[in-house]
């Protein structure tokens, strides 16, 4: 499709915490932000999140994968219909899946977003674009993070002039340095961007096993226990910590941790769990090219008020929910998606090496026609 000027994207984004779907509207020319939509939000069930739980770590292949993709398809689809009709004055003309990641192994140029997005396009009678990731792993690239193209946007959006970090806390945590004194996102400097480490993933798998609760709501739990010092520095240890970025990280590259934190109390161990999230933050700014005059937290963890203390403890930066400027700090990602489905259209990159670490500029995608 030919696009001249800004258009209504729609965007959808599931991510590793496997708490449901975002859909968000953005008004853009995939360069420019020049108004936010109308966003959504549909939650998995039980049974819709254990479904897509068992294919996490497989690949196409695998025995749980079609359920998964189906339960994925479903819910997306019944998502994005209705927001497809919620406003005629928001109208998509192009629509952003990310599908659900399940497996991520950049080293081994292979990533797992499962879904399929010529099968929504069918559905929805709107162009899809989808498989972000693929063309970017494939050329050496990390394949994420991919939100970092739109941060740029962001912080042209709100006239920032100072470097500025924008840190996503999901299931995995990500950063996305900003430095807005330059003109496009894939210039050298204008950003750097990796996972810095678990986010929410452990301590939500925590407090379902012990507590059949989805999360830590506020970080009450982990405000009430006591850190176990030994295990975060047995887990700030780890050889990824020590690698230069960009890098990234499958939400079950951290599988000894659990155990670590086993014979701890409940508080004691979502006190940990939080912890741990927190320095791995800290230990990601010290890659920053300048120091940053703030972080802005967006993703389900900015809600976690004891792992926002711990975070402008351990970072000496300020620290404030990207709520404060405006934005919807639980839809940045799929407005993400939104964004980066209409450079993909337009042949923009939608990564660069200081994102994912990709050999050269790249813009991934499929775009699929109803």
């Amino acid at each position: 499709m030919k696009i001249t000027g800004s258009i209504w994207a729609l965007g959808a984004m599931s991510g590793t915490s496997l708490d449901g779907v975002d859909a968000a509207l953005l008004f853009t020319d995939g360069e420019v932000i020049s108004a936010f939509g109308q966003s959504d939000y549909r939650a998995f069930s039980a049974a819709e999140r254990a479904s897509i739980a068992r294919a996490l770590g497989q690949w196409p292949d695998g025995a749980d994968v079609a359920q998964a993709a189906e339960t994925v398809e479903t819910v997306h689809a019944a998502l994005l219909s209705r927001m497809m009709r919620a406003d005629p004055e928001q109208s998509p003309q192009i629509v952003g899946f990310h599908g659900q990641t399940l497996a991520h192994d950049p080293d081994r140029q292979r990533t797992h977003q499962t879904g399929d997005g010529a099968l929504l396009a069918h559905i929805l009678q709107c162009p899809v674009v989808w498989d972000f990731r693929s063309a970017d792993v494939q050329l050496g690239g990390q394949g994420a993070p991919l939100a970092p193209f739109f941060h740029f946007a962001c912080a042209q959006y709100l006239s920032l002039t100072a470097p500025t970090v924008f840190l996503n806390l999901g299931g995995v945590g990500n950063v996305t340095y900003v430095d807005p004194s330059y003109d496009a996102p894939q210039d050298t400097g204008a950003l750097l961007a990796f996972d810095t480490g678990p986010a929410n993933a452990p301590i939500n798998d925590l407090m379902q096993a012990r507590q059949n609760l989805p999360y830590d709501q506020d970080g009450s739990l982990a405000a009430q226990g006591h850190v176990d010092a030994t295990t975060v520095e047995s887990f700030m240890s780890h050889a990824y910590f020590h690698k230069v970025p960009p890098k990234s990280l499958d939400r079950d590259d951290f599988t000894q941790l659990p155990p670590m934190v086993a014979k701890l109390s409940d508080a004691d161990a979502a006190a940990t769990l939080a912890e741990c999230c927190a320095a791995s933050v800290a230990r990601a700014m010290e890659h920053m090219p300048k120091s940053p005059a703030q972080i802005l937290v967006c993703g389900g963890g900015r809600r976690n008020a004891h792992i926002m203390a711990r975070l402008k403890a351990l970072t000496g930066v300020q620290v404030q929910d990207v709520d404060e400027y405006g934005l919807d700090g639980d839809m940045l990602e799929a407005q993400a998606f939104a964004y980066l489905a209409v450079r993909v259209a337009r042949g923009l990159p939608t990564s660069c090496p200081s994102t994912t670490g990709v050999a050269a500029n790249v813009g991934g995608g499929t775009v699929s026609q109803p």
